[in-house]
């Protein structure tokens, strides 16, 4: 019997157009645009702007990108998968909303909150919904609109973070392109390290909450770069082992886009060449669900059928993840 696989067969994105600069943040904050930049690798960020404007506005402009270029209408899409931790609204989810926006009429859909590694994750549950045969188009989309937890009083975050995200269309495969192994992990000893206290069921929004800024992140920069490091360097060893794989055989490094210091950080353990590491943080900033897709729509055109790729994400829970993937399309053509 053959194995199906689920096949990269588009590739969509979107920034919000107005742009956080390192120069227009030293006029807000301590710190500047040297440090921004020595530290994260950031030179400026998007933020989605305008009220009632969330993150099924930067969905709705990747779907239909991924449509348009696939040459396909948003009626064939069956399954919506929609990873981002920042949701139009707690209910409904946001895959609801947007398949309404674009007329994806005969498609079900789903939110995933997999915090950084959520691409990951939806990647993956879309792939096993091509494998077992069931389905035939499953876009999955990575999207964060983080301009909404961001404490603008708080330096690192304001520093790192920015709007944006990207998606892709899976397809069956039965030549060997596509997903073909992914490993994901979970430590929820991490969650210290990163979290937004107030909003949930735990802690309901109230006067208090509001006043105490409960309601914007918190982050362990030290604590999340060490643990990141080496997750990320233990997850992509493993990977490589199991698949008879050397830094040599793949063509892109698809990391997170946490901050350079960590890409730069993992790579140098692995004596794997930034030459063949994507990077694009120094204009998006970390997206968190967004930046591997981003990354994937940055480097479309430079990506070739065969190409193997090595997608790697470390975030909040802690969760992180690899997953190689044979690109399925000369993206040039």
């Amino acid at each position: 019997m053959e194995r199906i696989t689920a096949a990269i067969t588009g590739v969509g994105g979107y920034v919000p157009p107005d742009v956080l600069t390192n120069y227009q943040l030293e006029n807000m904050l301590d710190i500047t645009d040297t440090w921004i930049r020595e530290h994260l690798g950031v030179r400026e960020r998007r933020i989605l702007k305008g009220p009632g404007q969330g993150t099924s506005l930067i969905c709705n402009y990747t779907a239909m990108e991924i449509c348009h270029k696939r040459g396909i209408s948003p009626e064939e899409i069956e399954i919506l998968i929609i990873a981002t931790s920042t949701p139009d609204m707690i209910t409904p989810n946001t895959a609801s909303i947007v398949a309404r926006d674009i007329g994806a009429v005969n498609a079900w859909g789903i939110d995933l909150n997999g915090a950084c590694a959520g691409f990951l994750i939806g990647l993956q549950v879309g792939a096993s919904f091509i494998e077992n045969g069931r389905y035939k188009k499953v876009m999955v989309i990575g999207a964060d609109k983080m301009s909404c937890l961001v404490d603008y009083k708080e330096r690192v975050t304001a520093a790192v973070f920015g709007d944006g995200g990207g998606g892709v269309l899976l397809e069956p495969d039965t030549t060997g392109l596509g997903i073909n192994d992914t490993l994901l992990k979970t430590d929820g000893n991490g969650g210290e390290h990163l979290f937004i206290k107030a909003g949930g069921s735990a802690w309901p929004a109230t006067e208090e909450t509001v006043q105490n800024r409960e309601h914007f992140m918190r982050m362990n920069g030290k604590a999340i770069f060490s643990a990141a490091v080496q997750h990320l360097s233990e997850i992509i060893a493993e990977i490589l082992q199991r698949n008879r794989l050397t830094a040599e055989d793949i063509r892109w490094l698809v990391p997170h886009q946490a901050n350079k210091r960590i890409v730069s950080a993992t790579a140098a353990e692995l004596d794997f060449p930034l030459e063949k590491t994507m990077f694009n943080i120094e204009r998006y900033g970390n997206t968190t669900a967004g930046t591997i897709p981003l990354c994937l729509w940055d480097y479309e055109d430079t990506l070739q059928k065969g190409d193997n790729l090595l997608l790697v994400a470390f975030g909040a829970g802690f969760t992180w993840g690899a997953m190689h993937v044979v690109w399925a399309y000369d993206s040039a053509d």
